[in-house]
Order: C-alpha cells, then sequence, then structure tokens
C-alpha cells in the first residue's frame, strides 16, 4: 500500500510540475508577444510612411472582430487615426513622403474619399506621395491616383469598370425547395425584402440605387481626373470600352506614370530622400507611425467632446468589437451623460442599421443626454441607414460625406413557412394540442393564420409609424414631409441634405468642431467611445476562460473571409 501511494504521489507531483511548466511557458510566449506589440518604433530622420491598403479599415482603431492569433495584425489603424497621422506627418520634418503600397483593399466610398482628401491635404506641404500596385482594383486606383507619381508591375493592370449594385435573389431556389417567405415590410423603397419575395429589382430599387451610384461615379472620375491632368470625358471611354488592358495601356493613356518591378520603387525612393543605392530605406508603417507620434492628453483641460463610434450592425445584448449592441451603448451614454465634464457629444454612425428595439434604445438615451444639457452631433461615415439613421435623427446637427449611403427610413419583418420542404421533401410533419387558435406562436412551419398576418402587418406599421414621428421631431418636419423622403428610400449625403435629412457636408472633424462652438467650448479635449481592447489582450482573456473559446477564434482563421457568413 505505502509503495501505490508512493507511486500516485509522484505521477500528481510529475502533473502538476508539468502543467506548472507549460502555464510558465504560456505566459512568456503571451508576455512576449505583448511586449512586442506593445513596442513603440520610433521615428527616423528621413522616414517613409507605407501604407499597405490590404485590409479592412475600422472607424476606430481595433473597434472590429479580431484574431489573437494573427501576429502580424494586432494594431489595426481606424480612418480617424489614418487621418491624424497623415496630419501630423504632413508638419514632420522626419517624414519626406508617403509610399502608397496598394494591394487588394476595399473600403466604402465615404472611407475612400476621406483617406484620399488627407492624402490630397498632405500634398500640399511639398513632400512626395509614390504609389505602387501589382493590381490595382478600383479602390486602389481612386487612392493611388492622387501620388506625383503612380506606377504598376509589368504584368498588373488597372481595373476600372465603374460602380454597379448586384443584387442576388432566392426567390426561385426558394421555391424549388419548397419555403415559402412570409415577408412583412413598410416603404415600397425598402429593397432589403426583395431577394425573397421577387425574381428581380422592382423599378423603385433600381430608381434608389441608380440616383446614389450615378452622383457617386461622377464624383470618383472628376477626382481622377483632376489628379491625373484629364478631363471625365477622356476617362469615360477608356472604362466604358475597357481600354485599359495591359500595363503599357495604363502608361499610354495616362493613368499611371510608368511601369516598373518594386526592387525599382524602392530605388527611386531612395533617391528622392538622398540615400544610396544599398542604403536602407528608413519606413514605417502608419500604425507605428500613429503609436510613436500620438499625442499624449491634456489632462489639464476639463472640458470634454466625447466622440462615440456606432460602427456596424446594430442589436441587441452585449454585442462585440464592430457591433452596436443597445446594452454596450446604453452604459456607455449614461456614463457619459453623468459625466460632467463632457459638454457635447459626437456620434460617429457608420451603420446600415438593424434591430428596431436597439435603435429606439440608444436614440433614447441621447435624448436623455440632450436633456441633461449635452449638444449632440452626428457624423455620417459610409453609411447610416435604417436604424443607423434612427439613432441619428434627434441630432442637433448632423453631417454627412457626399456619398455617405443615408435614409432607408422603414421597416421589415421575414417569417419562412417549411411546411412544404418538411412534409413533402422531407417527410416530417407536426401534430399539435392548443389552448387558443393561435397558441403554437409564430413558426417555420404552420401557415399564418389572418390573425397572425394582422398581428405582424400591425407590429410593422406601428414600428414604421414610430421610426417617422422620431424623424420628424428630430428634423422640425412634418409626417406628410418624412413620409415623402421615407418608404424605405436611400439617399446620398447630397441628396440627403436637399430634401432635409443631413444639415451639412463634411467629416467627423467639422462635427466635433461644430459640437464644441455649440457648446461654446474655446478650449477641449476628445474623449472616444467604446473602449477596445488589444487582442493580445483577448486571448488572455480566452486563455483564462474570460471571454470566447480559443477554438472559436481558430475557426475564424481557417475560414477567413467566409467566417461572417458561417456565423
Amino acid at each position: 500500500m505505502g509503495q501505490f501511494f508512493k507511486f500516485l504521489f509522484a505521477s500528481c507531483l510529475g502533473t502538476i510540475l508539468a502543467g506548472l511548466v507549460l502555464g510558465f511557458i504560456m505566459v512568456s510566449v503571451v508576455g512576449g508577444m505583448v511586449a512586442a506589440a506593445e513596442e513603440t518604433k520610433p521615428v527616423s530622420a528621413n522616414s517613409v510612411i507605407e501604407f499597405k491598403f490590404n485590409q479592412a479599415i475600422p472607424e476606430r482603431t481595433n473597434n472590429l472582430e479580431m484574431n489573437p492569433f494573427d501576429v502580424k495584425n494586432q494594431y489595426i489603424l481606424g480612418l480617424q487615426d489614418y487621418i491624424k497621422s497623415i496630419e501630423r506627418a504632413k508638419a514632420d520634418d522626419d517624414i519626406k513622403g508617403i509610399f502608397l503600397n496598394l494591394e487588394f483593399g476595399g473600403t466604402g466610398l465615404a472611407t475612400a474619399s476621406a483617406l484620399r482628401e488627407a492624402l490630397l491635404d498632405f500634398k500640399e506641404s511639398g513632400k512626395f506621395i509614390i504609389a505602387y500596385s501589382k493590381y490595382y482594383t478600383q479602390g486602389a486606383y481612386y487612392l493611388g491616383s492622387v501620388a506625383d507619381k503612380v506606377y504598376i508591375n509589368p504584368v498588373g493592370n488597372v481595373d476600372l469598370h465603374g460602380l454597379s449594385a448586384m443584387v442576388p435573389f432566392y426567390k426561385e431556389l426558394l421555391d424549388n425547395i419548397g419555403v415559402e417567405m412570409k415577408v412583412f415590410y413598410a416603404g415600397k423603397f425598402k429593397s432589403a425584402t426583395e431577394p425573397f419575395r421577387r425574381y428581380d429589382m422592382s423599378d423603385e430599387s433600381k430608381l434608389q440605387l441608380r440616383e446614389f451610384l450615378d452622383p457617386a461615379f461622377d464624383e470618383f472620375l472628376q477626382e481622377i481626373a483632376t489628379s491625373r491632368g484629364k478631363t471625365v470625358a477622356e476617362l469615360r471611354p477608356l472604362i466604358d470600352d475597357l481600354l485599359i488592358r495591359t500595363p503599357d495601356d495604363a502608361v499610354r493613356y495616362g493613368l499611371v506614370d510608368g511601369v516598373a518591378y518594386y526592387d525599382e520603387i524602392q530605388a527611386e525612393l531612395r533617391t528622392r530622400i538622398g540615400l544610396e543605392d544599398k542604403d536602407k530605406i528608413p519606413a514605417i508603417q502608419f500604425a507605428d507611425y500613429y503609436k510613436a507620434t500620438k499625442p499624449s492628453l491634456d489632462l489639464s483641460i476639463n472640458n470634454k467632446v466625447a466622440i462615440v463610434y456606432a460602427e456596424g450592425a446594430i442589436n441587441m445584448g452585449e454585442g462585440e468589437p464592430g457591433e452596436v449592441a443597445d446594452e454596450q451603448y446604453v452604459k456607455i451614454l449614461q456614463k457619459i451623460r453623468e459625466d460632467d465634464k463632457v459638454k457635447a457629444i459626437v456620434m460617429r454612425v457608420n451603420s446600415p442599421g438593424g434591430s428596431p428595439v436597439a435603435s429606439e434604445n440608444i436614440w433614447r438615451e441621447l435624448e436623455l443626454s440632450k436633456a441633461a444639457g449635452k449638444k449632440v452631433v452626428v457624423s455620417m461615415g459610409d453609411y447610416a441607414a435604417s436604424g443607423g439613421y434612427y439613432i441619428a435623427c434627434g441630432a442637433d446637427k448632423i453631417y454627412a460625406e457626399n456619398n455617405t449611403l443615408t435614409g432607408s427610413i422603414g421597416v421589415f419583418m421575414m417569417l419562412p413557412n417549411t411546411h412544404e420542404l418538411m412534409a413533402d421533401k422531407i417527410g416530417m410533419t407536426f401534430d399539435t394540442v392548443k389552448t387558443t387558435r393561435n397558441s403554437q406562436g409564430l413558426n417555420t412551419y404552420f401557415d399564418l393564420s389572418d390573425a397572425e398576418v394582422a398581428y405582424l402587418n400591425g407590429n410593422i406599421e406601428s414600428t414604421y409609424a414610430l421610426f417617422k414621428k422620431r424623424v420628424a421631431a428630430g428634423r422640425n418636419m412634418t409626417l406628410d414631409q418624412v413620409e415623402e423622403v421615407a418608404q424605405g428610400r436611400v439617399w446620398s449625403g447630397a441628396d440627403g441634405k436637399r430634401v432635409g435629412l443631413v444639415d451639412e457636408i463634411g467629416g467627423l472633424n467639422e462635427a466635433i468642431v461644430a459640437a464644441a462652438e455649440m457648446a461654446g467650448l474655446d478650449e477641449y479635449r476628445t474623449s472616444e467611445y467604446p473602449a477596445v481592447k488589444e487582442p493580445l489582450q483577448l486571448l488572455l482573456e480566452e486563455i483564462t476562460g474570460e471571454e470566447k473559446s480559443i477554438t472559436h477564434k481558430l475557426m475564424q482563421q481557417e475560414m477567413g473571409e467566409f467566417y461572417p457568413h458561417y456565423k
């Protein structure tokens, strides 16, 4: 028996020691990763900032669902911090130019326009911008066209084809498998339900898309033409007839300045900053430059303007990064409302909408903030539509970009009826014992009764009426005036201003200045919400069981761009 306990103790001790060693190794590895991620790289003299346009750009730095195992992308710079970095680089004697190393990145029209405007402002300093790409996507070329010199790989291309909207329709597929989608909506322009109830776009849907895309493309062409010393009339046939078929075509028609390999671009950068052939270029990534030059907060300034980033779909609950969840945002706005130092709130909305309940809850908190004496200004990004406009409509002032997509004042609900699929295709049936005619509740098997149809229609109409009431009160419009611009119709920022849904065309900086002026502030500092966590911090929380499972993150890494669809 003594021998048994001796071996048992030895085994337990070995297990404990192994666990301690593995834990120590894990903590050391993760600690090293954290230290490496937090390391601030110094800015050398004669530096070039490199901008790699190869991933989505959030509104706020790291305000999106990130993969903590992706060590290379632990700091994803947001749009506003890009703009601040470009502004600082313009006046920084250590920065000689910007290298736009453009890959396959894509972003919204308003985001791309704001970045481009910041780059144009940078050029006024006399510093250079060089653009290079193996293959220019349309968005990459739009940014790259601001450069002093635009280069392309010898086997690359410039893919300019115009703007379009392509919508998939599922109605015939649903018919084939025996699923009928019960659709309830308010607003003839509320086209989100069309793929489930039609085989093609309605005339209303085509009209609103055409009226959004045509001016956006006109602006796109005009800005490129101006930068490249061309006219819109010269550019249009190149795009309509797809005449840019080779890199030499791009040079011949004046869209790029030369065909070159990457090493030749590096040689030109050395020449521009006065280096010898074998000298290493002092290059720094934008994220590193932002961290190195980020100014410290002046805590001696008491008055604050709170910037709240409402980015992503609007949902109920606590939510995730890159999502506008009502419980989280209600807490944020309550905290801001109770902070006597905060005199104004700027809500940066970049959302396609979502839950009407969550939208109402966030709208309510903004109204309470106004009642507490705080000025509320909204700044719209790529889109502020449906629920995104709901939370914006009560603001004291609304700013939008020319090509912001906004409006979509309407409501919809969908419920599939799978009776035919289950009974006739699969052979599965259900039976019930009920205490009332509708006690089985809304479900996907039994067809809706007349009472249930009336119930859902009443719910939709009630929500739509409340939405219009909120807009009417916020925009000082009558309900009839709101109805004329509502019905689910989307508008560009420019058209939104024309029909009364927007006050001014401008970006976040203009909205902040306006909020400060409205609050009577000569001196103020800004504070940003929601708080964002570093990816490695999230990893530590996952290891200790405080956040989602590691399996979840590994699946996200494996599935890549398909993960959001799986989710």
